[in-house]
């Protein structure tokens, strides 16, 4: 079913809710932009204002490094100032009554913990970049210590005491996707009896195989995000209207 207006999706949603036991929300984007964390694939997104630096540069070229950590920085000002949107709100409110587990997000932005789910059941499946790691020992690194050197050094990357390369504890592209949060993931998957995905393209593998898995493992499937995604005709709720706007009755206080 695709709902053709508001009240209806709204509607619809509420009926799926109620009569769910475990839900699994499963965040892209999209739920942030209300934030005004853009989004990567749009106009004007991440992307197409600048090339994603592959993992394998980043790792053999000291400029590659760099360039990352300069571009990372420049968006600091954004990431600092966004707050949960409504969505966030949402998601959390139906984590705080029980009715889902954990959240799993694309999300690198931080911002389902800051709404209110607990770190360890928000399942990151491509990192946070609120903070840095070491590749190597896995220590763990604060933004701001870094840019401070980062600056003061004349923008030399940072490397770890034990001689590791630092990077934002991100996923990036040719990166290994992370063992543990994609098993809990699909656990959650196979044993929920609705999943709703929340502003996700659908079209980064394996992330975008976690919707079919419920599906496949009886749950039902809602997809809710702005434009079209290539799940749409296995979902028995989609909705196109405004993450926030659907979402926004959910939210308890």
């Amino acid at each position: 079913m695709i709902a053709t207006d508001l009240d209806t999706a709204i509607a619809a949603l509420r009926d799926l809710i109620e009569d769910a036991e475990r839900i699994v929300p499963f965040t892209g984007a999209g739920i942030s932009t209300e934030s005004g964390i853009p989004d990567f694939r749009s106009p004007g997104g991440i992307w197409t204002q600048n090339r994603p630096i592959p993992f394998d540069e980043y790792v053999a070229d000291v400029e590659a490094r760099r360039e990352a950590w300069r571009r990372r920085f420049n968006i600091d000002a954004t990431f600092d100032a966004a707050r949960p949107t409504r969505g966030h709100l949402a998601l959390a409110s139906l984590y705080k009554v029980g009715k889902a587990a954990a959240v799993v997000t694309q999300n690198i932005d931080n911002l389902h913990q800051v709404s209110g789910v607990a770190p360890q059941d928000v399942i990151e499946l491509h990192g946070n970049t609120t903070y840095a790691t070491c590749l190597d020992c896995a220590r763990r690194y604060e933004l701001g210590p870094i840019r401070e050197s980062f600056e003061a050094s004349g923008e030399e990357p940072p490397d770890c005491d034990c001689g590791g390369i630092i990077k934002t504890a991100t996923i990036s592209f040719g990166q290994a996707m992370p063992e543990e949060p994609m098993r809990r993931a699909q656990e959650l998957a196979a044993a929920c009896d609705l999943f709703l995905s929340v502003g996700s393209s659908l079209v980064v593998w394996p992330a975008a195989g976690i919707p079919l898995m419920a599906k496949r493992n009886g749950a039902k499937l809602v997809i809710i995000n702005r434009e079209p995604t290539e799940l749409d005709e296995f979902a028995d709720l989609v909705v196109r209207n405004d993450i926030g706007d659907v979402l926004a009755p959910f939210i308890r206080h």
